[in-house]
């Protein structure tokens, strides 16, 4: 199975927050009034942050089709990956596999410059010539052509395709894992809303309490424990109401990066606010798809189809090779003594050549014997990834249905945390139920939600990953069957 998160980015930093201690003393003295001042300044400030972390009215919205299409325009690692599949394009030609001949266009001059003494061997007369001036040019086109090597060139051209369709999948391979990892980012951003407005509502029930707290206290119908006790609750869901700005600005970052944004902090918007898990997959369809579609098992057996080829390549030593060779040319010579004071000559020459290896060092057994091992190795690596695949799918399907069976409980126990929520505030209205008491149903009801957002985002991850198992993650962000241009359809 690939890696539902390929690329991991740890932030190393420190944090600096500030703890607001608020004392309570009686209503109506100097102390009391500097305490409500504080309280207000802290809510202020705290307003403040919660709206400098509030994006924009005229931010750009996306759904999670444009967030992929985006992706996969702008993404780097995709950009990178197509163009190494466009090498392997440009490799798989005739040419490159030796099939078209070698045409060579030549041409040159050389001359020489001797004193000359030559001795007569009938009279014995020494003649000598000084400076003889001997010149040489010549211009030609010359081909080459390798008629028959034993099936090599053949083996050559059909492995130099296989590479181009291993780059293909390649590209596919890339492509699913970006898509997986935006849905997956996409999704992880709605539960990081999720909880923030969750803890919005926590926050906004403290606020509640803390106002109760202070009117009994006023009052003197309760303590000035209940009431810091209620101001401690209300700071600290305020605090955790501030890192979790900070968890969906860092999940916000993490969706623009992969959507390769130019500005990484870009306040965009997504179009859903919920999490719809899918409940209706079925496994063995999934398993089916996983078989036809799945990438690196398509990749493992493309593997496999190369090193058979590269035995074929190796087995066509063993046969004879017959080569073409021809050319059209001029030459012309210019001497400087004799007879002859010039020779040119214009024309054709051709020729075959018809030969074979018979011993280079018992190179080319070693070659086969490799290549046959390699093939077995391959076979084995196919072997071992339907194995790994299968694994995979039982883990994963495992998980999705436990993290329905959750998703279906925890719904349930959501509603009963509410109702006993809202039965403990009518108490405490009342006076009958003690604030330590409501803090626990407040904290119940937190809890409930945070286990229903987890269960929701677990049952999605776990259906992405099947979908990216299977091959069918496109199809699920492109459901129309139109993907984004440059996209590679699934087969």
């Amino acid at each position: 199975m690939t890696d539902m998160y390929s690329k991991n980015h740890k932030t190393v930093y420190e944090r600096q927050g500030v703890v607001t201690n608020i004392a309570s003393v009686p209503q109506g003295s100097p102390g009391r009034q500097s305490v409500a001042c504080k309280i207000i300044k802290t809510a202020a400030a705290f307003a403040i942050a919660v709206l400098a972390a509030t994006p924009a009215s005229g931010q750009q919205t996306y759904g999670l089709r444009e967030c992929v299409e985006t992706g996969l325009r702008q993404n780097y690692s995709i950009r990178i990956v197509r163009g190494e599949e466009q090498i392997t394009k440009n490799n798989a030609i005739p040419g490159n596999a030796g099939y078209l001949p070698s045409a060579d266009l030549s041409g040159g001059y050389n001359g020489t410059l001797n004193d000359v003494r030559t001795r007569s061997a009938a009279d014995g007369i020494v003649e000598k010539t000084g400076g003889v001036d001997n010149q040489t040019a010549n211009a030609g086109l010359n081909i080459n052509w390798t008629l028959f090597d034993g099936l090599g060139i053949q083996a050559e051209y059909a492995r130099l395709k296989e590479l181009r369709l291993m780059g293909e999948l390649n590209t596919r391979l890339a492509v699913e894992n970006l898509a997986a990892d935006i849905s997956a980012e996409y999704y992880n951003l709605i539960r990081q809303k999720t909880r923030l407005r969750n803890l919005r509502s926590t926050l906004g029930l403290s606020r509640e309490r803390l106002r109760i707290v202070e009117e009994r206290y006023s009052i003197g119908s309760m303590s000035r424990l209940d009431l810091q006790q209620a101001q401690v609750d209300f700071n600290a869901d305020s605090s955790k109401v501030l890192n979790q700005l900070e968890m969906v600005h860092t999940s916000r970052t993490r969706l623009n990066e992969l959507m390769a944004l130019e500005n990484v902090e870009a306040p965009i918007a997504i179009k859903d606010s919920l999490i719809y898990p899918d409940s209706l997959l079925s496994r063995n369809l999934l398993w089916e798809s996983t078989e036809r579609n799945n990438v690196s098992l398509l990749m493992s057996r493309k593997n496999y189809d190369i090193s058979s080829l590269d035995l074929k390549k190796a087995r066509s030593r063993n046969y004879p090779y017959l080569k073409l060779n021809g050319g059209y040319g001029y030459t012309g010579n210019w001497y400087g003594s004799g007879n002859t004071e010039y020779q040119q000559r214009l024309g054709f020459n051709y020729g075959l050549t018809l030969g074979i290896n018979v011993f280079d060092g018992m190179n080319r057994r070693r070659e086969q014997r490799n290549a046959r091992i390699q093939m077995d190795n391959r076979s084995l690596a196919v072997q071992e990834t339907e194995l790994a695949l299968r694994a995979d799918m039982s883990n994963l399907w495992m998980a999705y249905r436990n993290n329905l069976n959750l998703w279906s409980l925890e719904k349930e126990n959501l509603v009963a945390a509410r109702e006993n929520y809202d039965i403990a505030l009518e108490r405490y209205k009342l006076g009958d139920l003690a604030g330590i008491e409501l803090r626990e149903a407040q904290n119940s009801l937190l809890e409930a939600e945070e286990r229903l957002s987890i269960a929701e985002y677990s049952v999605k991850i776990c259906e992405i990953s099947l979908l990216q198992l299977s091959g069918g993650i496109l199809s699920y962000v492109f459901p129309d069957n139109r993907t984004a241009e440059g996209i590679p359809k699934e087969r």
